[in-house]
């Protein structure tokens, strides 16, 4: 079967060799001009670099992988989290079955790996409804209060808070169910609190970082 990658930079060159009837080299109508167009995954193709694609699962699998020293795991994560950063990667998490072994992370004995699963949640979730929705439906909301109440370590509890004001901020179905697991002590004076209204859920999330700031 044919690349996919290799015939998307066949059709980009194709578009973008076509001559002008006065013999001047000039892009096709409606094609995008000389130099643009052409995707990163496509010209890491051309110059025989992995993908995105790529890079995510390998960087799972070195996070996965009892072989992989701790120092090599955090960097692994860390080259995760500024590739979930893009939208696209974000939402091809699914695709590449990467969400379930992620979400797994967060109960990893070593808080330091516990800490960047929470980050990379939080980056891939950020103003990104489909990846919202596919947190909420991995049972993530309940998982990061556990963490974010609860961990011996202040860095993961504080990672664990930014990872649940990134899922529910806009997103009325994650701040239903963050409402649900919250302690009553946590719990705001109205019984709602609109997703859509950032003041209101700056309250929220503050109160809770103020919360797991505290020394134990």
């Amino acid at each position: 079967m044919a690349d996919p990658g290799l015939n998307k930079l066949l059709n980009w060159a194709v578009r973008n060799s076509a001559q002008s009837t006065n013999g001047e080299d000039a892009p096709a109508e409606g094609a995008a001009p000389a130099g643009r167009g052409l995707d990163a995954d496509a010209l890491r193709a051309l110059m025989g670099g992995p993908s995105d694609a790529d890079r995510m699962k390998d960087a799972m699998t070195a996070i996965q992988s009892p072989q992989v020293d701790l120092d090599n795991k955090l960097i692994a994560f860390d080259n995760f989290e500024q590739l979930v950063e893009g939208i696209d990667n974000a939402n091809n998490m699914e695709n590449l079955a990467l969400w379930v072994p992620l979400v797994e992370q967060l109960d990893n004995t070593v808080s330091e790996l516990r800490c960047m699963a929470a980050w990379c949640i939080s980056t891939a979730v950020q103003n990104n409804i489909q990846a919202q929705g596919r947190a909420l439906a991995l049972g993530i909301v309940s998982k990061l209060v556990t963490l974010g109440l609860n961990d011996e370590q202040v860095a993961t509890r504080k990672k664990a808070i930014t990872a649940l004001s990134s899922e529910v901020r806009n997103y009325q179905p994650g701040m239903d169910e963050l409402l649900k697991h919250l302690p009553k002590e946590h719990q705001p004076s109205s019984e709602t609190v609109d997703a859509t209204d950032m003041d209101a859920v700056d309250v929220l999330i503050n109160k809770l970082r103020e919360e797991v700031a505290k020394p134990r």
